[in-house]
C-alpha cells in the first residue's frame, strides 16, 4: 500500500470511492450525483490523501481548514475518510489518518478536527485509536431516515501544552 498526494488524474476513482461509501451511516449529506467532479473550489489535489494498492486508489482522506478567520488557522479538520469496502478492516483508514495526523502537523496547526455520526461506530473507534478525543455531542442534531442522529465532535491534540 502507497500513501500520496491525490493527483488531479485521482478525480474519477475518488468520485466513485464516494459513491461506494456514502451513506446515511457515514454522512448526514446526500451522495453526490454520478459523475460528480470530485475536485472543485473546495476540495483541491493537495488536500486529499490517497491509499493506492497496486496503482488502485483504494482510500482517500480530506483535510482542511474549516474556519476561514486569522484567529482560527492553527486548527485544520479531517473532512472526509472513505476507504473502498472491499479494503475496510486491513488497516486503510488508521494509515490514511495517520498521513493526515502527520499533514496537519507539517502544516503547523496544533489541533486537528473532525464531526462523526454519533452511529458511525467503527469510524468513532479508529479515531479514538488514534487519539482524537471527544470534545461535544451534538444531540439529534440530524434527521436521517427517521431517526434523529448525534454529531460527535473530536479532536487531537497536535502539539503539547495548548
Amino acid at each position: 500500500m502507497t500513501i500520496r498526494r491525490a493527483q488531479p488524474a485521482d478525480d474519477t476513482i475518488l468520485g466513485q470511492l464516494d459513491a461506494a461509501t456514502w451513506t446515511d451511516d457515514v454522512s448526514p449529506a446526500p451522495a453526490p450525483p454520478p459523475g460528480t467532479p470530485f475536485f472543485s473550489d473546495r476540495t483541491q489535489p493537495q488536500d486529499v490523501i490517497v491509499a493506492d494498492v497496486d496503482r488502485i486508489v483504494v482510500g482517500y482522506a480530506r483535510i482542511s481548514q474549516p474556519i476561514a478567520l486569522p484567529s482560527h488557522q492553527h486548527v485544520l479538520a479531517l473532512n472526509g475518510l472513505a476507504v473502498d469496502p472491499r479494503w475496510q478492516g486491513q488497516g486503510v483508514g488508521r494509515r490514511l489518518v495517520e498521513a493526515t495526523v502527520q499533514e496537519a502537523r507539517e502544516r503547523g496547526a496544533r489541533k486537528l478536527s473532525l464531526r462523526v455520526l454519533g452511529t458511525n461506530a467503527s469510524a468513532r473507534r479508529l479515531y479514538e485509536a488514534c487519539g482524537f478525543m471527544v470534545e461535544g455531542t451534538l444531540r439529534a442534531e440530524f434527521l436521517l431516515e427517521g431517526r434523529y442522529i448525534d454529531d460527535v465532535f473530536m479532536a487531537l491534540e497536535l502539539i503539547s501544552g495548548s
